[in-house]
């Protein structure tokens, strides 16, 4: 009788076909899961990123801005157009600080797929209190001298 006409009594290839198939997907479905999770964290880190580097350009353009106020604000000692570029150039600032605080906010939100982890532990948990059944003693004298693996 086969597995297919409803008997319990399946063959050692089957019962290892389907296991095989078992772990296989078990695989695949933790897999799933941390993509899954490092997608959205990826996507926060991308966020972040773009802020860093929004907020270094901003930056990187204040300093020319501030460096012609400067001259320009020493050369006049008033004001006038040295105090416009020195605005200018403050107020990029402000908008870089105000993204490096953005940016900080996103990153800090990063965190470690522990839905993964927890899955992955009670798994290998699982597998290593797995035995294999116990064989039984050969009755044939040929197949005592047989060398067996104790896994």
């Amino acid at each position: 009788m086969s597995a297919a006409d409803g008997s319990t009594d399946r063959s050692l290839g089957q019962l290892v076909a389907t296991a095989t198939a078992e772990m296989s997907a078990l695989v695949h479905d933790e897999i799933a899961l941390a993509k899954a999770e490092l997608r959205q964290d990826a996507k926060r880190a991308g966020i972040g990123g773009a802020a860093f580097m929004v907020a270094g350009s901003l930056a990187l353009f204040a300093l020319p801005v501030l460096s012609f106020a400067a001259a320009y604000g020493i050369h006049n000692l008033g004001l006038g157009l040295a105090w416009s570029f020195l605005i200018v150039g403050g107020a990029f600032l402000v908008l870089a600080g105000l993204l490096v605080l953005i940016a900080m906010a996103k990153v800090k939100k990063i965190k470690k797929p522990e839905k993964s982890i927890i899955s992955a532990r009670e798994t290998a948990a699982v597998l290593q209190k797995a035995k294999p059944h116990p064989r039984v003693a050969p009755d044939h004298p040929a197949l005592e001298s047989v060398t067996r693996s104790s896994v």
